[in-house]
């Protein structure tokens, strides 16, 4: 199975199938042609997913990026489709350190076209044709921001996510400015960032562009509330969540049931498998019966 499954992935890195292009929205709502032309390609149904779970070292990348190496290492036994990282892994999510200020920040951000680490990740993926979503903080002409950086299959940097929603310590960022749904070999997918989960706009917003499935690095609060609230996204939007966290791997599917729910402290990472095609997203349930026409202040 995993040989056909190599095999597979192989061609499509070479016929380029996933190539990560953003699916934009015209002025008018609609989606343009690139989404048309990516429907008539074929698509995975089922993924494998890898979410890191281990708590980085605060301001510590180096630290860090051999860490996540080891990890990686051993996720290379698994075939997988997709690796998440918790949100802010190279630097430690050094953000919530008192000492360090809003100045500080660039000291532990990244330019991904030049850094050796991203550029190790990005090799990493080429190598083992998989997905990586891979949380930084990056160093902009406009400021740092709180990013996931995005690699498809053949080690392409494709997207960078900003996280949107900034409180408390996170104001040493720099607010990100889009929402967008990214191309796969599996279908659409969107990003978010730890907090930007809290706000229903973030997810209904991905999910009204044909995302089936979210990746959510985070690093903040997890527990009994946020199961709710996870859970509650997935079932209102009809996808698949993908919550990674330093101490807990969550995936909630698109009838609010939880898939994966790992808190094992001596696991540094966990694989799941899910099936995208059961995931209505915008094809059915909540997204089809909305009325729009009445949604209005």
């Amino acid at each position: 199975m995993k040989l056909n499954r190599r095999s597979f992935l192989g061609t499509a890195g070479v016929l380029g199938i996933g190539a990560g292009r953003i699916w934009a929205r015209s002025e008018t709502g609609s989606h343009d042609k690139r989404k048309v032309a990516s429907e008539n390609r074929e698509t995975i149904s089922k993924i494998r997913v890898a979410q890191i779970k281990v708590y980085p070292d605060k301001g510590q990348m180096e630290v860090n990026h051999r860490r996540l190496n080891s990890i990686l290492k051993d996720i290379e036994k698994e075939a997988v489709d997709v690796v998440v990282t918790p949100e802010g892994f190279l630097d430690g999510y050094v953000s919530t350190e008192k000492s360090v200020q809003k100045e500080d920040m660039i000291g532990y951000a990244i330019d991904p076209q030049t850094s050796d680490y991203s550029q190790s990740v990005s090799r990493w993926a080429k190598r083992n044709k998989a997905w990586v979503i891979y949380s930084c903080a990056r160093k902009a002409a406009d400021g740092v921001f709180n990013t996931a950086l995005i690699y498809n299959r053949r080690g392409l940097l494709v997207g960078m996510y900003d996280k949107l929603h900034l409180q408390t310590h996170d104001h040493k960022y720099t607010p990100g400015k889009h929402l967008h749904v990214y191309e796969s070999d599996f279908g659409p997918f969107g990003v978010m960032i730890c907090a930007d989960r809290r706000w229903p706009e973030t997810p209904r917003t991905l999910t009204l562009q044909g995302a089936r499935v979210i990746f959510n690095p985070t690093y903040g609060m997890h527990g009994e509330l946020n199961l709710c609230m996870m859970r509650t996204r997935s079932y209102e939007n009809g996808i698949y969540i993908v919550f990674t966290h330093p101490g807990q791997s969550l995936i909630t599917n698109h009838r609010g049931a939880v898939v994966c729910n790992n808190e094992d402290k001596n696991k540094t990472y966990t694989v799941t498998e899910i099936d995208l095609s059961k995931a209505p997203a915008n094809k059915g349930g909540h997204i089809v019966d909305r009325r729009p026409d009445v949604y209005k202040l």
